[in-house]
């Protein structure tokens, strides 16, 4: 019988505590936010913070963001936002599996590339490079841009509205486990079992895997409908274990990663599953993300404009629009400015400033606006 004095989140809070996995992540016993809130009435704090990243200004952007391959004329090619909904979809297919927090999951794999630049991975390298020239001190990592933007960068507050700036209504406010998830979702290029620090929660450790395990396989699917490489050159000891196809690669990983983690503490794959992948992945990382578009010279044209517009705003700081810094030194908060501006560019929009800024009017594209 229903306890009719119960809100919804409270009941979903309760069948969490008694349904799910002993070692998944519960809602009511969050390590909470750095500024407390009321709680909700319907949704539990993993939902509010799901629906909080899928409303935010970043999140839109990833729309017009660079997955692998640059401004394709093709529909057909992932941008970072399909990207992350692929992610999101195979993570939470684990995450149910396993009888983890299924909420906690998608919050955290909707966050986790806000902080990719424009251009994918050739504009978070330039975007590097020309912070370190003014700021030797730092990186740039995408990772921790996202963590920034859920931290930071973004508001909870209406966009027309004139609030004024205080730390309390910057950010997203999420909780812990959200912003720790978004924190060590990335691997890089290392392999599977390197040992760099996971999440503390068995949702963000599935949500790193199902990146891994998304990108290498929509990105194989992409590279061969450009043209990159051809079926018959993926290495054939991973596709005699995995398939020849994306949907067969897919579903032979996620069903290798809930058999070897059921009923376990732990999230994994066998390790003739993870092999295969790693050397998927290597394959991919040496035919394909830093040679996409290496026929005509994208890649190195996408970096000079980030970089070109790193200088410019540095010496003209006035040109930029929005955003803001938490450091104190005018150097290094300049640099922490510019880099989040252009951090945020969708890839249209940085191309745009850069015709705004280094090509005359009279040499600019025709467009319907300018009639």
């Amino acid at each position: 019988m229903k306890n009719s004095s119960l809100t919804p989140r409270e009941r979903q809070e309760q069948w969490e505590l008694s349904d799910l996995a002993p070692w998944a992540s519960k809602a009511a016993l969050s390590r909470g936010r750095v500024h407390s809130e009321e709680p909700d009435t319907v949704r539990t704090a993993f939902q509010r913070d799901r629906d909080r990243v899928l409303h935010s200004k970043a999140f839109r952007r990833l729309k017009h963001k660079t997955q692998v391959f640059i401004d394709p004329e093709e529909d057909h090619f992932r941008t970072r936002l399909t990207h992350t909904l692929e992610v999101s979809q195979i993570a939470r297919t684990i995450s149910r599996a396993l009888r983890l927090n299924e909420d906690l999951t998608e919050a955290i794999a909707l966050a986790h590339d806000l902080g990719h630049p424009p251009f994918g991975h050739a504009g978070e390298e330039a975007l590097n490079s020309a912070l370190k020239a003014f700021e030797p001190t730092k990186s740039f990592l995408h990772y921790e841009q996202s963590l920034r933007i859920v931290e930071f960068l973004e508001t909870k507050t209406d966009d027309n509205t004139d609030t004024e700036f205080t730390y309390e209504n910057t950010g997203l406010n999420l909780t812990w486990e959200v912003r720790d998830g978004i924190a060590h979702h990335s691997k890089g290029a290392a392999d599977f079992d390197d040992g760099t620090p996971r999440s503390l929660t068995l949702e963000g450790q599935v949500m790193r895997i199902a990146d891994r395990v998304a990108y290498i396989n929509h990105d194989i699917d992409d590279a061969i409908r450009a043209g990159v490489i051809r079926a018959c050159d993926l290495p054939a000891g991973p596709i005699s274990l995995l398939g020849n196809g994306h949907s067969q690669r897919i579903t032979r990983v996620v069903c290798d990663i809930v058999e070897q983690s059921e009923d376990r503490p732990e999230v994994r794959m066998s390790a003739d599953v993870e092999k295969a992948m790693d050397e998927l992945k290597d394959f991919m990382f040496e035919r394909v993300y830093w040679n996409a578009a290496s026929g005509n010279n994208d890649l190195r044209k996408a970096q000079h404009v980030i970089k070109a517009l790193f200088t410019l705003y540095m010496e003209n700081p006035e040109m930029m629009t929005g955003g803001r810094s938490s450091l104190a030194d005018p150097v290094k908060a300049r640099a922490l400015h510019v880099c989040d501006f252009i951090a945020g560019m969708t890839d249209r929009y940085a191309v745009s400033r850069f015709e705004l800024h280094f090509v005359p009017q009279s040499m600019r594209p025709i467009t319907p606006s300018t009639f």
